[in-house]
């Protein structure tokens, strides 16, 4: 921690030998926010990642959706995930502003729709849970939802409403976190990092990704996911606004409109590292997308991409000090979670790092939750 340490040291007047008060390992959406929000405290950051940017975020559909992945048996991180939608529209415009970058932050909701009788008992089994949490959504008949979204198939036998639950591009994001981080001072050094030990700063954070349990010894595993992204005709933008998240014929999927003309569909959630597209999955995510949105027919498939989110055995993120290694941080196991926890990740993290004191938010998540860590792959 640097809690009453120097806060006024800059990149660009520290020197190429002096360390950095923070270090931050990976440079995906979490990790560059950590670094810009170290930095506009005035601390001297580095981030190292031998390929910033090419991880999970590169690869995440954007979804903000605090109702629409209140799960049962999640109740402490859907509290997490409600303050940090909450935080996002302070933080879009907050990151507009110091990047100049437009993120794609739309506030349009979200459907969740069932395409039969038995898809839609699975969605009106868990609106009633996530009423019961007091989650603000609404029960729609089909022609409610097709006066939202009329581009929804006629078949839809129903579903909800999440007003609160927005979307972000995160490509565009990361264009931003970075732009935002290096402008006020941080620096990117595009390196790998092998062992903990080799990086020299008074707080080190991890935010590695599914390369946490290399360096750490949390176990924190790689969650294969394969999704698609399709492109308007004729170069306009999507013909439905709404984020739609389905249950076709007991598989789940989700399709997320972008202003572009672009559409994001997915994703599988696959125990497996290997990095293939496969054609049975392809053929899945688009069969129940255009079940429910035929109009998706027509579009292009532009591409198909693999990502692997680092999951948790509890599915919730790892966040704070790493036991016995003193300075050392983590905020990493955000699984499909990632892009909507960014900023109270960010804040939490960094507020810890500047005062040496955990909020009272970070309790049910830190790393001592799983026991000892295992000895690291790599590092001591």
């Amino acid at each position: 921690m640097v809690a009453g340490g120097p806060c006024s040291s800059k990149s660009g007047n520290r020197g190429p030998l002096l360390p950095p008060e923070v270090a931050v390992v990976g440079g995906g959406a979490v990790g560059w926010a950590i670094a810009w929000r170290c930095a506009v405290r005035g601390l001297s950051v580095t981030v190292y990642d031998p390929a910033s940017g090419s991880g999970a975020s590169t690869v995440a559909a954007g979804m903000l959706a605090p109702v629409a992945e209140a799960y049962f048996g999640e109740t402490a991180l859907t509290g997490l995930l409600v303050e940090s939608a909450a935080r996002w529209p302070g933080f879009a415009a907050e990151l507009t502003a110091a990047s100049g970058v437009d993120l794609g932050y739309r506030t349009e909701g979200t459907l969740i729709v069932g395409l039969t009788g038995d898809d839609l008992a699975e969605v009106r089994r868990l609106g009633a849970y996530q009423r019961e949490l007091g989650l603000p959504v609404t029960a729609l008949r089909p022609s409610g939802l097709r006066d939202r979204e009329p581009a929804l198939a006629p078949r839809v036998r129903g579903g909800a409403f999440a007003p609160g639950d927005h979307q972000v591009d995160p490509r565009r994001l990361l264009v931003a976190l970075r732009t935002a981080a290096e402008r006020a001072g941080a620096v990117l050094v595009d390196a790998p990092v092998g062992r903990l030990d080799d990086v020299v700063a008074p707080a080190v954070v991890v935010a590695a990704g599914c390369g946490t349990a290399a360096l750490t010894g949390l176990p924190v595993r790689p969650v294969k996911g394969q999704i698609l992204r399709l492109r308007a005709p004729g170069g306009g933008p999507p013909g439905f606004r709404h984020v739609v998240r389905g249950y076709v014929d007991g598989e789940q999927v989700y399709v997320v409109p972008r202003a572009d003309g672009e559409v994001v569909v997915g994703a599988t959630v696959e125990e497996r590292t290997d990095p293939a597209v496969t054609a049975g999955a392809v053929l899945r995510l688009l069969r129940a997308a255009v079940d429910l949105l035929p109009e998706l027919a027509e579009y292009d498939l532009v591409e198909t991409t693999v990502g692997f989110r680092p999951g948790t055995p509890d599915n919730a993120p790892v966040l704070g000090a790493l036991p016995d290694r003193p300075g050392v941080l983590v905020a990493s196991g955000h699984h499909r979670h990632g892009i909507v926890l960014t900023p109270v990740t960010a804040d939490l993290v960094a507020d810890l790092v500047t005062t040496g004191t955990p909020d009272a938010m970070l309790a049910p998540f830190t790393p001592d939750r799983f026991g000892p860590p295992s000895r690291p792959a790599t590092g001591r």
